[in-house]
């Protein structure tokens, strides 16, 4: 199994659609947290017990009520992936994975789960995607071949939505390397192996977009609070961190794939 991701190129109604499903997503989440935290203080219940009674209230009551008539507009299938994810969360902390599931925010990022109740779709070639419940949209990068799948997230990263699903597909046999290496990660340099090859992150660029960071901080700060060009500079300052934020997954992705090919056996320091 792999993953495929994808960058939408949407339009200001698509995005509002976007951002309207993340905040339906942070809602029923916070809610649902909320609720089981209150059943689970008054007795003990089993998670699929506790989450059918959250669902009961969500769809009996609360999307029944005025102010939240909004929530009927948009996919259901939202808010049935988010009680899963809250139950996977309530699982792993009691398993001793992760800490206890705290309430979701919009600066945490903006992202929500849709799949289709009728099982897998297929998805052709092409510059669109077809998302169950949500609609077309276009991409920026075309899918090379056609991919069956059944969930797909959506996620914004600065400024930009994306889009990623996973695919069943066989591992091809490779030719598994016999030579070993041992690893320094330091300040200096970014990986130092023991052959006394050296990997370099990315500065120049990094050093250059710190500085223009620290100056489009510097410029929101002597703006006007909540304004128009606040607001543009924090969407450029965004769109910096994500820029950084795939400049080092990529150098950490290209480092790790050659390691992973060239030797058998890598040691590193902990």
């Amino acid at each position: 199994m792999f993953a495929v991701k994808r960058s939408l190129k949407l339009n200001n109604n698509e995005a509002t659609l976007m951002a309207k499903h993340a905040g339906f997503r942070r809602v029923v989440f916070n809610f649902g947290l909320s609720l089981r935290t209150q059943i689970y203080s008054e007795g003990k219940l089993s998670d699929s017990k506790v989450i059918n009674e959250v669902k009961k209230v969500l769809t009996n009551h609360v999307k029944k009520q005025p102010e939240f008539a909004w929530m009927n507009q948009l996919s259901s299938r939202v808010y049935q992936n988010t009680l899963i994810d809250l139950k996977d969360a309530f699982s792993r902390y009691r398993a001793g994975k992760a800490g206890h599931p705290k309430f979701a925010s919009r600066r945490h990022g903006q992202s929500f789960t849709v799949d289709s109740s009728n099982g897998k779709v297929l998805l052709r070639a092409g510059n669109t995607i077809k998302i169950p419940t949500l609609g077309t949209f276009r991409l920026h990068e075309p899918l090379e071949c056609g991919y069956v799948s059944q969930t797909f997230t959506l996620s914004k990263e600065g400024s930009r939505w994306f889009v990623s699903f996973c695919v069943d597909a066989e591992r091809l046999p490779v030719q598994q390397p016999k030579s070993s290496v041992g690893i320094d990660v330091g300040i200096k340099y970014a990986a130092l192996l023991s052959n006394q090859q050296v990997f370099d992150a990315p500065k120049p660029f990094l050093a250059s977009a710190k500085t223009k960071l620290a100056t489009l901080q510097s410029q929101a700060s002597r703006q006007v609070k909540c304004s128009n060009n606040q607001r543009k500079t924090y969407n450029k300052i965004s769109r910096l961190h994500a820029q950084i934020a795939c400049i080092r997954k990529d150098f950490l992705y290209k480092l790790t794939t050659y390691l992973a090919k060239t030797f058998n056996l890598i040691k590193i320091e902990d």
